[in-house]
C-alpha cells in the first residue's frame, strides 16, 4: 500500500491521508491485492510485486502508460492472470497503454493494434498491424476467432524475415 500510496501522493499533493489511502486501495483491489495491503515487500512474490509496480503505474492515471516486457519474469499462469487484470483495468480506467513484448500471442490478446519494428540498431516502425478482433477475447477463446491464424501468422513471418535480414 505504501509503495502505491508514494506515486499517489507525488501526483496529487493536495490529496489528504485518506483520500491517497482510499486511491491507492482501489488501484490494490484491480490488482487483486487489496488483502496485501499491508505486506512488506520481502513478503510478496514475485507476481505480487509485479502487480503492484500495475497499480502504481495505473493509480497515477498517466496519459500514457509505457509498460516494457511487463510480464516477461513471471510464470506462465501468473502471466496470464495479470494479462487478465491488465485487460480488466484498462477497460474500466480507458487509459492508453503503450506495451513492448516479443510474445507474439501476448501482443495479439492484449492489442488494438501492433507495431513492427525493424531490426538492427536504428530500428524503426516497419508496419502497423490492426487487431480487429472483438475485444472481450480472452486466452481461451483467442484461438476460436477465424482472423487470429491469420494475424498471428502474417506476425510470425514479419519477425522471421527480420530476423534473417538483419540490417
Amino acid at each position: 500500500l505504501q509503495n502505491v500510496e508514494f506515486g499517489v501522493r507525488s501526483r496529487w499533493p493536495a490529496y489528504s491521508r485518506a483520500q491517497v489511502r482510499e486511491h491507492s486501495l482501489r488501484y490494490l483491489d484491480m490488482v487483486g491485492l487489496a488483502r496485501a495491503a499491508d505486506k512488506k515487500p520481502c513478503e510478496l512474490s514475485g507476481g505480487m510485486k509485479q502487480r503492484v509496480g500495475i497499480a502504481r503505474a495505473f493509480a497515477i492515471q498517466p496519459r500514457m502508460l509505457l509498460l516494457d516486457e511487463p510480464f516477461g519474469a513471471l510464470d506462465a499462469l501468473t502471466r496470464g492472470t495479470i494479462q487478465d487484470e491488465l485487460r480488466a483495468i484498462v477497460q474500466e480506467t480507458r487509459q492508453t497503454v503503450f506495451m513492448i513484448t516479443h510474445d507474439v500471442d501476448e501482443a495479439i490478446l492484449l492489442s488494438d493494434r501492433i507495431l513492427l519494428m525493424s531490426a538492427g540498431p536504428h530500428a524503426r516502425i516497419a508496419e502497423s498491424v490492426e487487431v480487429d478482433l472483438p475485444r472481450g477475447r480472452t486466452r481461451a477463446s483467442l484461438h476460436h476467432e477465424p482472423r487470429y491464424y491469420e494475424i498471428r501468422n502474417h506476425l510470425v513471418d514479419f519477425l522471421v524475415d527480420k530476423a534473417s535480414h538483419k540490417e
